[in-house]
């Protein structure tokens, strides 16, 4: 029934819903009745995962600050806290951080990158993303604490030293700064960036469907409405376009590229846009395996692994299809915690453990990179 409004959560749009598929969506308190009656009328088992949502976003932030001021990493940090925190990074570590600022925004806001490794031009490089999708705020959290680790460790853990002696780490620990912004001020669910739309009230692109790959193939992408709206044209949207020009002028030495998102315990990879598979996937399917099973065993956190679009659903415009016909021939996406019961709003109590987990990930996948390519 088309007057009722879902949001969808999982899959995030309603033509990505196949046949005996579970699906998460919210829906407005004043509709639930009729869409129960409805779920009803059709024997649909359903269950409620999030009786009240304002009370749920109140209750992610449960971690107490332990030290006023001091920079957390178990808590969820709005963006002048980042930004704040990529200062004290390159202060604190400045043979081994530097802060490059890539472009602005749409609000011109800066899209900064972090620089993490032993200073030298000539070597291997991964690219790494966080926040693309301004709700999903478990994704910066772990950029934040990729860099903290990667800094503190060094010199301490062998595996992390060997990393940062040979290889350069760019990492951009929020992708969609302006989306990610309104979703601390205004709507904790936004998703895109907030670009205005030509002959459109509605605001924003989903910027992970505005690269320059198979752009306009998906149905339904065309809407502004809609929150996988794909832009009007491929890296019409600023951020995308100082990231794409990042990775295309640094692409002599980046070998790999990893995209953070949430929620829902995968370790993607190309391609989404087609069910072909990619000429390496037998390479990329066996490091998606050892990195999966590598994570769990921190906490026997199980994750699936696969090509995005027989794995998840065929999506178009994505900067990991992207970069991949690029040349990167190592992309990946996580999909981190958790499978639906808190969705996007993951408590902070679970920050600390989600990013131990992926840590042991993403270190195994560079240290397969370093090793495996030329």
């Amino acid at each position: 029934n088309s007057s009722l409004q879902l949001d969808f959560w999982y899959p995030d749009a309603t033509d990505h819903v196949a046949a005996n598929m579970t699906v998460d969506f919210r829906v407005h308190g004043k509709e639930f009745q009729s869409i129960q009656s409805v779920l009803d009328q059709n024997k649909m088992h359903y269950e409620i995962l999030i009786h009240d949502l304002q009370e749920e976003i109140e209750k992610q932030f449960d971690v107490e600050e332990a030290i006023p001021g001091r920079h957390s990493y178990a808590k969820y940090n709005n963006w002048d806290k980042i930004v704040a925190w990529t200062e004290k990074m390159v202060d604190k570590h400045p043979e081994m951080v530097s802060r490059i600022k890539i472009g602005s925004t749409f609000e011109d806001n800066p899209l900064y990158v972090l620089k993490v490794g032993k200073e030298d031009g000539r070597r291997k490089a991964i690219f790494m993303d966080c926040g693309i999708h301004a709700q999903e705020w478990i994704s910066p959290a772990f950029c934040q604490w990729f860099v903290y680790q990667a800094t503190k460790s060094y010199g301490k853990n062998k595996i992390m030293t060997k990393l940062l002696d040979r290889m350069n780490f760019y990492v951009l620990p929020v992708f969609n700064v302006d989306g990610y912004i309104w979703s601390w001020t205004q709507n904790r669910m936004w998703k895109k960036n907030r670009s205005k739309n030509h002959n459109s009230k509605c605001i924003g692109t989903d910027l992970n469907r505005n690269f320059n790959v198979s752009w306009n193939s998906s149905p339904n992408t065309d809407n502004p409405c809609q929150d996988t709206y794909r832009g009007p044209a491929p890296e019409s949207e600023k951020e995308t376009k100082a990231v794409a020009d990042f990775i295309r002028s640094h692409l002599k030495s980046i070998r790999a590229y990893i995209s953070f998102h949430s929620y829902s315990q995968m370790l993607l990879f190309p391609y989404g846009y087609t069910l072909k598979l990619p000429p390496n996937h037998e390479d990329l399917a066996k490091v998606a395996r050892i990195g999966t099973d590598v994570l769990s065993t921190r906490y026997e956190t199980q994750y699936i692994y696969g090509p995005i679009a027989s794995t998840v659903y065929p999506t178009s415009g994505s900067s990991l299809d992207w970069a991949y016909d690029l040349g990167i021939k190592h992309t990946f996406a996580f999909e981190l915690r958790d499978k639906g019961r808190f969705g996007f709003l993951l408590p902070e109590s679970r920050i600390k453990s989600t990013c131990k987990e992926t840590m042991l990930a993403v270190k195994f996948i560079a240290k397969y990179i370093l090793k495996h390519t030329s």
